[in-house]
């Protein structure tokens, strides 16, 4: 009995000997709530609005080779890919535009830049976009002749979405980066899988001859 009485004065001397630091401790944790709160209302919602607004010029400059220029950089008028990105970090058009951004670096052979960007991309959720920007990346590395990293992407994208489309390029890319390590046994690995596992791809429609090249090996 006097155990209990004990633990119940400690616990109630913990009480009163802490009260203020209780207190202000409560009250850091509304504040922060309510700063959060007010984040995303006041400052990340509008900001995400004005980069989504400004972003469809990129967009129709993505779809002409000829003003693939002005999708990085913008017009004057209107802002690129590079500084939507820059400009409204933490919104969903800024992740958006590092992805563009990364494929037009590449196609523009700026493979490092390619690299940089689409590093800042994080998963929207995407069964299709989340697995091609990571497949992305692996393109990069692969022309920059880094093939570890490159095979450590295309694995993730490969294995990111389980669909006919994404799965097998992924595969095949991965096959292809291990012949160029000369590991045949697991490029042929990964072309079988796309053979049995994916049947109906476009892939598996010409993964026989990628099969036979690495059995002659």
């Amino acid at each position: 009995m006097s155990v209990n009485n004990t633990k119940s004065s400690g616990t109630g001397s913990f009480i009163r000997d802490n009260q203020k630091s209780l207190a202000f401790i409560a009250i850091g944790i509304v504040v922060l709530i309510l700063l959060y709160v007010g984040y995303q209302r006041f400052y990340l919602a509008p900001r995400a609005e004005r980069a989504s607004n400004e972003m469809f010029k990129a967009e129709e400059y993505i779809m002409i080779d000829s003003l693939q220029k002005r999708a990085v950089d913008g017009d004057g008028s209107y802002p690129g890919f590079k500084e939507i990105a820059q400009e409204y970090s933490n919104t969903k058009s800024a992740n958006i535009a590092n992805a563009y951004l990364g494929g037009l670096y590449l196609r523009q052979g700026k493979f490092q830049e390619a690299v940089d960007a689409l590093s800042k991309y994080s998963d929207t959720g995407s069964p299709v976009i989340d697995p091609l920007v990571i497949g992305l990346l692996g393109d990069a590395y692969s022309e920059l002749k880094d093939y570890k990293k490159a095979a450590d992407q295309y694995k993730k994208a490969a294995s990111k979405s389980d669909n006919s489309f994404t799965a097998p390029l992924f595969l095949k890319k991965l096959g292809l980066v291990y012949e160029a390590q000369n590991d045949y046994k697991s490029a042929n690995e990964n072309y079988q899988k796309i053979k049995k596992d994916y049947p109906q791809s476009y892939e598996a429609s010409i993964i026989d001859g990628y099969i036979a090249r690495t059995d002659a090996r």
